[in-house]
């Protein structure tokens, strides 16, 4: 594998007159785990290169040609010998279009200007061109970032393939008692950069403190501002390494452009070296720190004012130099791994493994906020509860919450803010897994575009619902995103619904949740009721509809007329409404048993997440044989039946053998505990969907 880092034309890779992208290129290539692979490419007339993985291009200089043009061209003409797969463009957009029909190379385009002011960016078009042809862009600021994305659509500017990486400098352990009382400026000697603002600045406050000196590095040919005084020493151009030992040893430094500075190396590396840094509030400056002045203002009398409230009070200059000490991140090491992250996305390993602990994780499912509670108790939750409990850093979009407030005239269902909001959150969120549970309004085109752009995201999603011939259209939901996305889970064998072999489908269990089923039912020695059963004409309902017929209302009418001498606590038909939320679980606590009944004929593991609340509730729990839910649970953890007649026999045993039913109750209880709650079920969804081996126990059953 190669990796080629193409420099701006004249960008002087040397030791003897680099320039911020070259100090930034040698800093992080130095870094990187891809070193070895890494060559750089330039042009420049001095000898003393910063690595020795540089590769001069020299070409024939014709002044009726563009030089760049001719520069680019014999960089081509030396790919073309030995390819790349990865190359890194700097700061020269125009480059893109040379290089944007290379197919057998992704390209990378890195900004340390203003891309509003550079050529083959400034216009809309441009940009649009830019972000369609390569396979990332990177900013050195957030400000940088802004001005690209001015102007162009939503889904432009929320595009994952635009990032932010800001530069960095290595940083060293400092003895601020050995902090002299120097103030330094760094830079062009120009007014874009504030040099005359400064350099009347620091007269007054060399004229006034006597104590105090002034160090001034950089140089500028084009403009001549001329300042003079015996404690003030302009040093001129000076190479890297002496600019960072005199920052070491001042206790002051000022970068008061009045451009806006897309980010600013000179602020970056004085707050390295523990200086009490004044900026003024242009660009990316403010991001180049984390502590020090930021000037409202930017004229001499406000920089001399920040001067000297510096000399003067002494604990104050010296809290910023130990908090710019402190709070210091954009190390080398820090930017370079973050290179290396999008390297190994869009060049890396085809098995993407996870290679951290703690993910971040996007999980869009209906959380029900908008139902005062009643829905509070459900999978979702469920499941975020164990990604949390595995110390993942999870966040939420709750969908059907966030179209119910979003329906209007231009977005009749909502649909278009869902998908924004998901795309946006994407963006700023970073997710290294994104989780869709019953998400069916997220766009099969917005899963698309995230996954064009950020290949290195999985993507999964679960599914509870049944999808049988009779319930073909949750199966169509199902499959709707199903080829795109990274693995299914759902709550039925999968091998009985037909998929296509090249569908990566698991069964999922219904999980049950430790703050959740907190009961344990069958410590009630006075229980009401014999046995309890409830179901609802759908959860968002909330109510019984007027017509509507359920299947089950035949099993349930033969059943009570078999028990009329039993207590039986049935909720969701024959006009007693269903139970909601606490009330749920107060009732049922309230029962010996229970009946697990889900919708249709059974199928083979498939149950509603009613079985969860039940037996991980401690109620003693009757299952329908044909589910062949006793793959999971033997007779002494659950009590399975064949018809009617079996479960009512059944349930005389049980009331007759009250020792008996608390000890299958208590035995399916921990049993549901131990290998169905939702840290094993979330785990199994990671796993699973990044391909990591490891066996749960209603893998091995089946």
């Amino acid at each position: 594998m190669k990796i080629s880092v193409l420099l701006p034309y004249k960008e002087n890779f040397s030791k003897s007159y680099a320039g911020a992208v070259s100090i930034s290129i040698r800093d992080t290539v130095k870094e990187s785990k891809y070193r070895n692979n890494i060559y750089i490419y330039g042009n420049t007339k001095f000898k003393k290169k910063l690595l020795k993985n540089y590769i001069n291009i020299k070409f024939a200089k014709n002044f009726l040609q563009s030089s760049s043009k001719n520069y680019i061209l014999s960089f081509l003409k030396q790919e073309s010998k030995n390819r790349s797969s990865l190359i890194e463009m700097h700061n020269r957009p125009t480059y893109a279009k040379f290089l944007s029909n290379l197919k057998y190379a992704k390209k990378v385009l890195y900004f340390h200007n203003d891309p509003l002011e550079m050529n083959g960016s400034r216009t809309i078009n441009e940009r649009l061109f830019l972000v369609n042809k390569l396979d990332k862009i990177i900013f050195n600021s957030n400000w940088s970032k802004s001005r690209f994305v001015n102007n162009l659509s939503i889904k432009n500017k929320l595009s994952p393939k635009l990032i932010v990486i800001k530069q960095s400098t290595n940083l060293q352990k400092i003895n601020l008692k050995t902090k002299k009382k120097i103030v330094t400026f760094v830079g062009k000697l120009n007014s874009a950069k504030g040099y005359d603002i400064f350099g009347k600045a620091i007269i007054m406050i060399l004229n006034k403190y006597p104590e105090w000196k002034s160090i001034v590095i950089g140089d500028e040919p084009r403009e001549k501002i001329f300042f003079k005084h015996k404690r003030l020493k302009i040093l001129g151009f000076q190479a890297h390494d002496k600019v960072l030992s005199y920052l070491k040893s001042a206790s002051i430094s000022v970068t008061c452009s009045r451009w806006n500075e897309p980010f600013g190396r000179s602020s970056l590396e004085a707050a390295s070296r523990g200086c009490a840094v004044i900026i003024s509030n242009k660009g990316g400056l403010p991001e180049t720190i984390t502590n020090g002045i930021i000037l409202k203002r930017l004229d001499e009398k406000n920089v001399f004012k920040s001067i000297e409230k510096l000399i003067l009070n002494e604990k104050y200059r010296q809290k910023l130099q130990k908090l710019s000490l402190k709070n210091f991140y954009l190390t080398n090491k820090f930017t370079s791994t973050k290179i290396d992250q999008y390297r190994d996305l869009i060049i890396g390993s085809k098995n993407y493994k996870i290679k951290k602990k703690h993910l971040n994780i996007l999980h869009v499912t209906n959380l029900n906020e908008r139902h005062n509670g009643r829905l509070f108790y459900n999978t979702g939750r469920r499941i975020n509860n164990g990604l949390v409990r595995l110390r993942h850093n999870v966040m939420t979009i709750s969908d059907r919450d966030i179209v119910s407030k979003n329906r209007k005239i231009s977005d009749i269902d909502g649909s278009k803010s869902l998908n924004e909001i998901f795309i946006k959150t994407v963006d700023t969120f970073n997710p290294d897994l994104i989780i869709l549970g019953h998400a069916d309004l997220i766009r099969k085109k917005s899963i698309e575009f995230i996954k064009k752009n950020n290949p290195e995201i999985k993507i999964c999603q679960w599914f509870l619902d049944r999808m049988d011939s009779k319930w073909i259209i949750n199966k169509r939901r199902f499959l709707d995103k199903i080829d795109i996305i990274d693995a299914s889970f759902c709550t039925t064998d999968p091998k009985v619904l037909n998929f296509k072999k090249k569908y990566k489908v698991f069964y999922m269990p219904n999980p049950v949740d430790v703050s959740f089923e907190n009961l344990k039912a069958y410590e009630n020695k006075n229980s009401e009721y014999d046995l309890f059963f409830a179901m609802s004409h759908g959860v968002h309902r909330g109510r019984l509809k007027k017509g509507k017929f359920d299947q089950r209302e035949v099993f349930l009418n033969k059943l009570i007329k078999c028990n009329t001498d039993k207590k039986l606590d049935f909720y969701g038909f024959d006009n007693t409404e269903p139970l909601w939320g606490d009330d749920f679980k107060k009732q049922i606590y309230k029962s010996k048993m229970a009946l697990n009944l889900s919708q249709g004929k059974p199928l083979r593991y498939y149950s509603s997440d009613r079985i969860a609340q039940l037996i991980g509730n401690g109620l003693l729990t009757f299952i329908d044989e044909k589910t062949k839910l006793n793959d999971f649970f033997t007779k002494d953890e659950v009590i399975f039946y064949k018809n009617e007649r079996d479960l009512t026999s059944k349930m005389d045993f049980m009331l007759k053998n009250d020792k008996l039913r608390v000890s299958i109750s208590k035995k399916g209880r921990s049993k549901y505990h131990k290998f169905f709650n939702s840290n094993l079920v979330a785990e199994f969804i990671i796993n699973k969907t990044f391909n990591i081996k490891k066996k749960y126990y209603w893998e091995s059953k089946h």
